[in-house]
């Protein structure tokens, strides 16, 4: 049952990754990169803060306590939205999207495939292989797209 509401909220996540990647994108080429990085951020942090504050029921461990490793997630936040701003204005918000969800529906098969980060183990298969092809098929055809447009 949780997951008829969770697989929804996913879909939202993805929709809003688009919707902010545009924004940022179009900001990012009108004011620059790291400016629109360093803004996303700010803002982000400040709702955090908030919802951990006012939202957040308490966990076991803090922050400070988990594990050191869990902590670099935070970089491949920043370095997602740099490359999302750097990338939607030169190659449109199709492909970059695309090509954001290949990269991690790959990484997401491989730490599964290995059971890295401490993940269960889910072996690679040709269902899934043929997931990672039509991605990548995905991509190229949207990226042709563009070239055409480009040409027209």
């Amino acid at each position: 049952m949780l997951s008829f509401i969770l697989i929804p909220l996913a879909l939202l996540g993805g929709a809003t990754l688009a919707v902010q990647s545009s924004v940022n994108g179009r900001l990012g080429a009108a004011v620059g990169i790291l400016a629109t990085a360093w803004l996303t951020f700010v803002v982000g942090s400040v709702i955090s803060v908030l919802l951990v504050l006012f939202v957040q029921a308490p966990q076991d461990i803090s922050l400070l306590a988990a594990p050191r490793w869990q902590m670099t997630g935070a970089f491949f936040g920043v370095f997602y939205i740099v490359a999302m701003v750097f990338s939607v204005p030169l190659i449109g918000i199709a492909a970059a999207t695309v090509a954001v969800v290949a990269g991690q529906l790959t990484m997401g098969l491989l730490i599964d495939n290995f059971a890295w980060l401490g993940n269960q183990r889910i072996a690679l298969d040709p269902q899934r292989w043929a997931a990672i092809v039509l991605l990548l098929g995905a991509i190229a055809l949207i990226y042709l797209g563009n070239r055409k447009r480009e040409t027209s």
